[in-house]
C-alpha cells in the first residue's frame, strides 16, 4: 500500500514521457541541466555550464532546478514540476544531473540520448543508492521492483579509479562507463584569482572576522531520504566559545537537505545558508570539522588542517554504513567531545603527509582542469 503513491507517479511520468517521445524529435543540441538539490544552477553543474558555453556554444541548454520539499504540498508541487522534465528528457540529446532524480528512473530513455550524472560529493565514503539496500538509510527490494534508483545513467565522473568500483556497485553500471577525470567544482581551488575574490567578500558581509582564523563545521546529513532527523549541535557551543572566540570564529554550513535554523547569537558563530556556497567556504577555512561529510574531501586539496567529530558513529554504521573503515581513511585526528575538540583546535594537529597522501589516493588529476576534461569528453 504504501508504493501505491509512487507506482501511480511513475506510470504517469511514463506516459508524458512516451506522448513526448511521440510528438517531438530528440534535439542533437540540446542539453538539460537538472537537480532537486537546489532552486538556482550551482556546484558541478555550473561548472559544467559555464565551461560549455564558452567552448561549446552551439548546443541550446535548459535548467530544470527545484529543490525537493518532502512535504506533501510539496510532494504534488514536484510531480508538476517532473511532467516538463518528462519531455527535456524526451527531446534533450544530453541531460545531465548531480544527484538522485526521480524522472531518470521512471521511464525507458530513448536512443541517442546521454543520462550524465556529476554526483555531487567528491571521493567515496558513505554507502549510497544501491549499496545500502537492506540498510534503515537505503532502499527496500519492494521498492527497486518498481523503481530502479540510479538507473539509465550512460556516463558518471568521479574524483578518481579509486572509488570506481564503488560507484559500479551503486549504480549497478560497468565500471567503464565511469570515469575517473575529476569533480568540477573543485577547479575553483586552484585559481587564486577566484580566492582572493571569495575572501575580500566574505570580510564585506564579517568585516569583525578580517583577523579571526575561520573554523568551519560542515556536518553530514541525517535522515531517511529528504526527511532530516531533528538537528542539535553536538558540542558544547558556549564552551568553545570561552576557549577560542579570541583567535577564532566559527562557521556552520549544514547539508542542502538539513532545515534546521540554530538561532545563533552571531558574536562566535555564524551559520551560513545561501550567502556562501561550501567550495567559497572551505577556500576560506583554516580548520574544517566535519564528521562523514565528503566536503573533507574536497578539503585535502587545500592541504589545511581537519578535524573529524564522529559523535555518533556507530549508529551511522548501524544506518547506512562506509566503503572504508571510517578510523582508518579518514585524515586527521578525531574528537569525541568538546573538551578534546578544543585541545585538537588548540594544538594545531596537522599531518600534512597524511593528507597529501589522502589527496593523491582519491584524486587522479590535482590541476584545476577536471571542467575541462569533462566538457572535452562529453561534447567533442
Amino acid at each position: 500500500m504504501r508504493l501505491i503513491p509512487t507506482i501511480i507517479v511513475k506510470y504517469i511520468l511514463r506516459a508524458f514521457y512516451g506522448f513526448f517521445c511521440i510528438m517531438f524529435k530528440l534535439d542533437p543540441y540540446k542539453v538539460t541541466f537538472a537537480s532537486y538539490r537546489s532552486n538556482v544552477l550551482k556546484d558541478n553543474l555550473a561548472f559544467i555550464y559555464e565551461r560549455m558555453i564558452e567552448k561549446y556554444p552551439e548546443y541550446k541548454r535548459e535548467l530544470l532546478f527545484k529543490k525537493f520539499n518532502s512535504t506533501v504540498m510539496g510532494k504534488i508541487q514536484y510531480i508538476f514540476h517532473m511532467i516538463p522534465a518528462c519531455y527535456h528528457l524526451a527531446t534533450s540529446r544530453y541531460f545531465i544531473v548531480d544527484d538522485y532524480y526521480f524522472p531518470i528512473y521512471a521511464i525507458h530513455p530513448r536512443k541517442g540520448m546521454d543520462i550524465i550524472q556529476l554526483w555531487h560529493s567528491a571521493g567515496a565514503l558513505k554507502k549510497f543508492g544501491l549499496s545500502t539496500v537492506g540498510k534503515p538509510f537505503g532502499p527496500s527490494e519492494e521498492y527497486l521492483k518498481h523503481i530502479k534508483i540510479h538507473g539509465n545513467y550512460s556516463k558518471v565522473y568521479v574524483s578518481s579509479s579509486e572509488v570506481i568500483p564503488y560507484f559500479s556497485e551503486a549504480f549497478d553500471m560497468p565500471s567503464e562507463n565511469i570515469f575517473p577525470f575529476g569533480v568540477p567544482r573543485t577547479d575553483y581551488f586552484f585559481s587564486e584569482e577566484a580566492i582572493d575574490d571569495i575572501r575580500s567578500r566574505f570580510y564585506i558581509a564579517f568585516p569583525k572576522l578580517h583577523r579571526k582564523k575561520i573554523i568551519l563545521y560542515a556536518p553530514t546529513f541525517r535522515g531517511k531520504s529528504h526527511d532530516q532527523d531533528e538537528f542539535k549541535l553536538p558540542f558544547d557551543l558556549e564552551k568553545l566559545a570561552g576557549n577560542l572566540e579570541d583567535e577564532y570564529a566559527l562557521l556552520i554550513h549544514l547539508h542542502p537537505y538539513m532545515q534546521a535554523d540554530l538561532q545563533l547569537e552571531g558574536k562566535f558563530a555564524y551559520q551560513i545558508k545561501d550567502a556562501f556556497v561550501i567550495e567559497e567556504l572551505l577556500a576560506i577555512t583554516d580548520i574544517l570539522i566535519t564528521d562523514y561529510s565528503t566536503v573533507f574531501f574536497d578539503f585535502s586539496l587545500l592541504s589545511r588542517q581537519m578535524i573529524f567529530y564522529p559523535y555518533d558513529l556507530e549508529d551511522y554504521i548501524r544506518s547506512r554504513d562506509f566503503y572504508y573503515q571510517y578510523e582508518d581513511v579518514i585524515p586527521g585526528p578525531m574528537a569525541t567531545d568538546t573538551n578534546s575538540l578544543v585541545q585538537l583546535i588548540n594544538a594545531g594537529s596537522f599531518n600534512d603527509e597524511r593528507i597529501s597522501a589522502f589527496r593523491d589516493r582519491f584524486f587522479d588529476y590535482q590541476d584545476g582542469k577536471a571542467t575541462e576534461r569533462i566538457v572535452e569528453h562529453i561534447f567533442k
